[in-house]
């Protein structure tokens, strides 16, 4: 049977994804409903147009990791790296594998499913992520809720350090903008790409886990945040109903 609450008696490690430590990072009281009582949020809609993107992304830069050569995107931007070639790709990427690490002071295997992984001549692995939206203006990673990227480029790099790779500071958000000032569809949706870096600093992740591991061996849920809107919809829909 899937285990999905965590029980502070068993012994055995308690899988926990990228997406549910930034779940506890936006919501803890969220987080433990989810991982603590088995009350999960609900599920959102698929992007299957992203996934579209993402899937095509990975087919095209495969292409040139079998011949050993770096994409174009990678030349145009003068980053000295090609694909990098292992044996457990297929498994990093698949979201219920990922790569894992067991965290032995809170016992969580701690897991994350990755688009990319490009190397530097140097053997320094750097660790890729694709996004894609389609809006006006520059591609950039200043919003507030970008937070979220961030976080999740830093956790993906601390999990290959733990596993003994050489990882560079630097990873990268290849971002696709869907274009709407073309003149017609021509059932062709036309991007354009950009490759932005990201210096990441992933010393807060082993702060994080043991804050996790403390507030899920407490009885008493942690308070909620202010601006989860779904706390705040749990709040207005108790006001109205009591």
């Amino acid at each position: 049977m899937k285990r999905k609450n965590y029980d502070p008696s068993d012994i055995k490690p308690f899988k926990l994804s990228r997406s549910k430590i930034e779940l506890f990072c936006e919501c803890p009281f969220c987080f433990y409903l989810d991982r603590k009582l088995g009350v999960p949020q609900p599920s959102g809609f698929p992007f299957n147009l992203n996934s579209a993107v993402d899937h095509l992304l990975k087919k095209e830069f495969d292409l040139y990791r079998a011949k050993g050569e770096a994409h174009p995107l990678m030349l145009n931007h003068k980053i000295d790296a090609i694909p990098f070639q292992h044996e457990k790709l297929e498994d990093w990427r698949k979201n219920q594998k990922g790569i894992s690490y067991l965290h032995e002071p809170t016992r969580f295997l701690v897991m994350g499913a990755i688009d990319d992984v490009w190397i530097t001549p140097a053997g320094e692995l750097i660790i890729v992520d694709y996004k894609a939206t389609s809006k006006a203006g520059e591609i950039n990673l200043d919003a507030d809720w970008q937070i979220n990227y961030k976080r999740q480029m830093e956790i993906y790099q601390w999990l290959f350090r733990q596993n003994g790779f050489q990882v560079s500071p630097t990873g990268y958000f290849v971002y696709c903008n869907g274009k709407k000032d073309v003149p017609e569809f021509g059932e062709c949706l036309k991007f354009e790409i950009s490759v932005i870096p990201y210096l990441g600093n992933d010393t807060w992740v082993e702060q994080k886990l043991l804050e996790i591991h403390s507030t899920l061996n407490t009885e008493k849920p942690p308070e909620s945040n202010p601006s989860c809107s779904l706390c705040s919809y749990r709040l207005a829909a108790n006001g109205v109903l009591v």
